[in-house]
């Protein structure tokens, strides 16, 4: 997908881009997979914001994705590529040869009237789904299960991709796109081919408004807030945050603290993080 610029009638407009949503080929949703989304703008049910920067924007439905991709061995034909409001990466609508409807992600190079497949039995093709042990190595994946049946969790945003780098005995080795090698149950299944719409992340909002059409309210700083707001506040003009290192606004350490839990199960499974080093 390509991306479009506007004639700069604003000085917003001058700098603002967008997608030219060339793969897009249905502009309505299916209305069987359609769900209600409720917004909350980051409240509790006693009202109090407990997430921050949230509210507003526009109202969405959810469309509903098969990430779990359990529907074996019947082959399903890719009807339409749409854009979805809920996630960065555009959906494919299929149908399979005994009528059902579904929306999977669409990877790259996926195409009207194309053929996809879920199971052992699949091809090692562009959209279809297979357990990583049938799965050649070296291969680029995308929509991969943590456990067993429990649905796609991994590498899900436009653009991305993980390369099976190994499969030993249990488990198969996956590069994930932050650089982390991580060890995968051998019978999780994955989707073959990179996620598609790959330029999103090229997209200039060019103005604050685009923004809030997101639903995400403005961020201020710490640092121009009053002591009592936020620990970096206070003093007389533009000053230091006092302090020797930054906080988030509750006196807890930001930026750069590792909050990942010393202890976690799955620690024995991350053989190199994203940062090159071991687990320890």
């Amino acid at each position: 997908m390509g991306i479009k610029t506007y004639n700069p009638y604003t000085p917003s407009r001058r700098n603002m881009t967008g997608s030219d949503f060339s793969e897009i080929t249905k502009s309505t949703p299916e209305k069987s997979l359609l769900a209600s989304k409720k917004k909350n703008a980051g409240r509790n049910n006693q009202g109090k914001i407990t997430v921050r920067h949230h509210g507003g924007g526009n109202r969405q439905k959810y469309r509903i994705i098969d990430f779990k991709r359990k529907k074996d061995d019947i082959p399903a034909k890719v009807i339409g590529i749409e854009y979805d409001p809920n996630r960065t990466a555009n959906r494919a609508l299929i149908c399979y040869a005994d009528g059902e409807k579904a929306y999977i992600l669409a990877p790259e190079g996926l195409k009207v009237g194309m053929k996809v497949m879920n199971g052992m039995n699949a091809e090692i093709r562009t959209g279809n789904c297979l357990p990583l042990s049938g799965i050649p190595i070296g291969t680029m994946v995308h929509n991969v299960e943590l456990m067993p049946g429990k649905g796609g969790q991994m590498v899900r945003s436009a653009g991305n991709g993980a390369q099976l780098m190994a499969k030993e005995g249990k488990y198969a080795t996956l590069r994930l796109p932050s650089g982390e090698m991580r060890m995968v149950p051998i019978e999780c299944r994955a989707t073959i081919g990179v996620v598609g719409n790959g330029d999103h992340n090229l997209v200039n909002w060019g103005k604050a408004g685009r923004i809030r059409h997101m639903g995400i309210r403005p961020t201020v700083r710490g640092s121009v807030m009053n002591p009592n707001d936020h620990p970096h506040g206070g003093g007389e003009g533009k000053t230091s945050i006092g302090r020797p290192g930054p906080c988030t606004p509750w006196g807890k350490p930001a930026l750069g603290l590792k909050t990942r839990a010393k202890k976690k199960n799955s620690n024995r499974l991350i053989v190199r993080r994203r940062d090159g080093k071991a687990i320890k």
